[in-house]
């Protein structure tokens, strides 16, 4: 089955696991499969006003719709591209006083798309909405308390001359959100802004390990010459060598947890059992629960008594983190570093974690050497667990190849940078603003390395001159969020 511009994949029923896709001809690595609009999609209720409600870009200024004064546009092509689906939204907020939330207006907004278009097959889709799995019979009490609660606001805010629902179809299209909500990221790929619904996607799935990923791309305005770079879009692209009639497999979770921790998130969250080659075999386990080796190896009382601490602590930096309490976090981290590192292996999770935020939290602080020190460490780590082509694996390079680079350390800063670059090139493409941003970085070092190279004492004495007449360039301040998953889940 194929349609408009998806030739390459073919929707097929697999054992055991439903719908899956399936490639038609082979890929490599850094192939895009497809790309897909929205079918729908929202910004996040907290971010409303700072987040263009087109293409998702975080953006300094902002225009608001003179009418709802709700939506928030770049400029007058992010607006204009609004209108199809923002005119019904407009007027509904102006009558209902108020926006709903973020789950309702995306509701709204697919109701609103079936009405133009008809709940059948939407052009370039393989599947249409009403076949979207929606899971509302295996909702727990409170899911379905929350359902009621979307549903009876959904009824309020939906306007009386729109194409009326059934509450069964409503409460479809809610567990469609639910279970098939894909996060949207701001164009520097830290921070979730917002959720969407992209049909294609929704029929890939999951894999532990697996063999696709999925890449959110802002658009590009400039690109007004072909509508397929202008839209904002999902990409789909090949993280290996891809062979017709393989199957298309993304991963739904963060690989860096232990696979039982991966299957109940699964369980929980998509209300399936996991049964990929890593989770089976747990694979990688062993390296995430390493520990030291050799005449002193910790007793196994000792080795609880350590992971038990990192759990703690862990607790206690979120808290602090989210108070803003960075040099707390940092001393939290070290004293935890001193428990961990004669007991825990390089690669346990447990150790990565704080040497990931200990890096991150101490670049905020300006103390950059200390803080490239523990994120080579994590970087080490992360590369013999993670896929070798993984996006978190890449942005995680790129922030450590940044530190060494402010840190002065321009060999092993420029080393990690140009490896980033090439991870990201597969994983986002060499059109993503990331990876453009990353490609300025290596050329930048490469010319640093270059003079360093020359005359070491030249470059420093230079370095130092630079430094002296341009302001401090503060870090991003340190997010207390995860990376952002790949599909969204309503907490």
């Amino acid at each position: 089955m194929t349609k408009g511009g998806m030739e390459s994949v073919e929707v097929f029923t697999t054992e055991g696991k439903g719908r899956g896709l399936k490639a038609q001809k082979e890929f490599l690595p850094g192939d895009v499969i497809f790309a897909e609009p929205a079918y729908a999609a929202v910004v996040f209720d907290s971010l409303t006003h700072v987040i263009c409600h087109t293409c998702f870009k975080r953006q300094e200024r902002l225009h608001r719709c003179g009418q709802c004064k709700f939506a928030y546009y770049c400029d007058r092509t992010c607006q204009r591209a609004a209108w199809l689906n923002h005119k019904n939204e407009c007027s509904a907020i102006k009558r209902h006083g108020k926006a709903p939330t973020e789950n309702i207006r995306l509701a709204a907004r697919i109701l609103w798309k079936i009405e133009r278009e008809g709940s059948g097959l939407s052009e370039g889709c393989l599947v249409s909405i009403d076949e979207l799995q929606n899971h509302v019979d295996s909702f727990g009490e409170e899911e379905k308390k929350e359902l009621r609660t979307d549903v009876e606001s959904f009824l309020e805010f939906w306007p009386p001359h729109c194409q009326q629902f059934g509450m069964q179809f409503i409460s479809h299209i809610f567990g469609v959100i639910s279970c098939n909500g894909f996060t949207l990221s701001d164009q520097r790929g830290l921070q979730a802004v917002g959720v969407g619904i992209f049909p294609n996607l929704c029929q890939a799935n999951h894999d532990c390990w697996p063999n696709c990923t999925v890449v959110f791309n802002n658009g590009n305005h400039e690109a007004v010459r072909s509508m397929f770079h202008t839209q904002m879009r999902i990409e789909l692209r090949a993280l290996n060598k891809i062979s017709p009639g393989d199957e298309l497999t993304v991963s739904y979770v963060d690989f860096l947890n232990l696979s039982e921790e991966r299957r109940k998130q699964l369980k929980k969250q998509y209300y399936f059992d996991c049964t990929c080659e890593h989770c089976k075999k747990q694979l990688k386990d062993d390296l995430m629960l390493a520990v030291k080796t050799g005449e002193s190896k910790p007793s196994a009382d000792t080795v609880k008594e350590v992971i038990q601490l990192s759990k703690d602590t862990l607790e206690k930096i979120n808290k602090a983190r989210m108070e803003g309490h960075y040099h707390e976090v940092v001393k939290l981290c070290r004293d935890c570093l001193t428990k961990q590192e004669p007991v825990l292996g390089d690669t346990n999770i447990y150790l990565l974690r704080i040497l990931s935020i200990a890096s991150e939290v101490l670049s905020y602080l300006q103390m950059f050497e200390e803080a490239a020190d523990y994120a080579k460490r994590m970087v080490d780590g992360y590369l013999k667990i993670y896929h070798p082509n993984n996006a978190q694996l890449g942005m995680a390079v790129m922030r450590a190849g940044v530190t060494h680079w402010h840190a002065g350390l321009i060999e092993a800063g420029h080393g990690l940078i140009c490896k980033a670059y090439a991870i990201l090139l597969i994983t986002h493409g060499p059109s993503h603003p990331i990876t453009k941003d990353l490609e300025v970085m290596r050329v930048q070092t490469e010319m640093e390395l270059r003079m360093f190279q020359q005359n070491e004492f030249m470059y420093y004495k230079m370095r130092e001159a630079a430094l002296k007449n341009q302001k401090i360039q503060v870090m991003p301040e340190p997010s207390n969020e995860n990376a952002p998953s790949l599909f969204h889940k309503k907490e």
